[in-house]
């Protein structure tokens, strides 16, 4: 018997169970005893049932398919952390038997581009809602789908007064968590080294830095450059690292900036990990590269993708039990030997 022949009766017939049972497996698994489960999924595996997406779309009205709006991005040079979340958004829906629909939508566009793209989808019934990655206050895409009334979670914090369906990291409490493993480390001199990007995230990064830093005895301070040119960032952390009081330790907003802090420290004539700590955020591969190797802060995008597509299926089903609230979520410190013991 082929995947192709099967039906729901032929699995319900091998797993000595009715067919409705089958369909509760398959839909609603909460139903149902553990053993029982089991014994039908078995019979599944067993069979190579496949189920019939397009009748269970028109029972329940749904698609199984989750719009992803891909950020904007150069194929040659590619953002490996927002790679890292679209698999990570893929496995998770995957996981509860949704598909990701990847489409264009630039916020640079304008309001009206941006609803065309998602309003397409929704009128032509081909996503049952959508997930926004990269939120920024007064976001375009937020406004169309709040005016379209239509399902969405955001990675990112939305803006008060809109939808509070979303899912962040808490980068105050991560980039405060750094601060305190260099002052246990005897650091008596911190300088955050800053972006001169206006992102909600940067600046989360700084309010934590901020806060941790007011108790550093030595002082607290902070760099950055227009446009973050990385020529003109080393050579501004450079001057700071040859003169008077120089920092012992560079809390870097990214760990891009933190190759900029490399170069500064060694033409000033000193060592990373031994003269000056260094730490960045994001713990892109390059972390691992360095010589010495980064300290940096992992982000759980397999945790944020599993609870955002898990609020979205709550919405688009109706079974949340209160309104939508956002959702912080830790994130790890992973320590390497550019922030040594001292």
């Amino acid at each position: 018997m082929t995947a192709r022949q099967v039906t729901i009766e032929d699995v319900a017939r091998t797993a000595g169970v009715s067919r409705q049972t089958v369909s509760n497996a398959l839909n609603a698994p909460q139903r149902l005893r553990a053993t029982t489960l089991a014994r039908v999924t078995a019979a599944i595996e067993e069979l190579g049932y496949q189920p019939d997406q397009s009748a269970r779309s028109l029972r329940t009205g749904t698609r199984r398919v989750i719009g992803y709006p891909a950020p904007a991005d150069n194929p040659a040079d590619p953002n490996p952390l927002m790679g890292g979340f679209l698999q990570a958004l893929v496995s998770a829906a995957d996981a509860v038997g949704h598909r990701v629909l990847l489409f264009r939508c630039d916020p640079q566009r304008g309001a009206g581009a941006v609803a065309k793209s998602f309003n397409g989808l929704i009128a032509a019934r081909q996503v049952d809602g959508f997930v926004l990655s990269d939120v920024v206050h007064d976001d375009p895409r937020v406004d169309a789908l709040t005016e379209a009334a239509f399902p969405f979670v955001a990675f990112g914090r939305t803006a008060p007064g809109r939808p509070q369906n979303w899912v962040d990291i808490d980068s105050a409490a991560a980039t405060a968590e750094l601060v305190g493993l260099l002052l246990a480390q005897g650091h008596r001199r911190i300088c955050y080294v800053n972006s001169a990007a206006s992102l909600p995230w940067l600046a989360d990064r700084r309010a934590g830095f901020l806060r941790a830093a007011a108790a550093a005895p030595g002082g607290a301070f902070e760099v950055g450059v227009p446009g973050d040119d990385p020529a003109a960032l080393s050579h501004a952390v450079e001057r700071l690292l040859t003169g008077p009081d120089r920092p012992t330790a560079l809390v870097c907003a990214s760990d891009w900036l933190a190759l900029s802090a490399y170069q500064a420290v060694r033409a000033a004539g000193l060592t990373v990990g031994t003269d000056v700590a260094v730490t960045g955020f994001n713990d892109l591969p390059l972390c691992t590269l360095l010589q010495p190797a980064l300290t940096s802060v992992r982000l759980p995008l397999s945790g944020i993708a599993h609870a955002l597509v898990d609020r979205l299926i709550s919405a688009v089903e109706g079974t949340a039990t209160a309104p939508a609230t956002g959702l912080l979520l830790p994130a790890e410190p992973v320590v390497r030997a550019s922030t040594p013991d001292r």
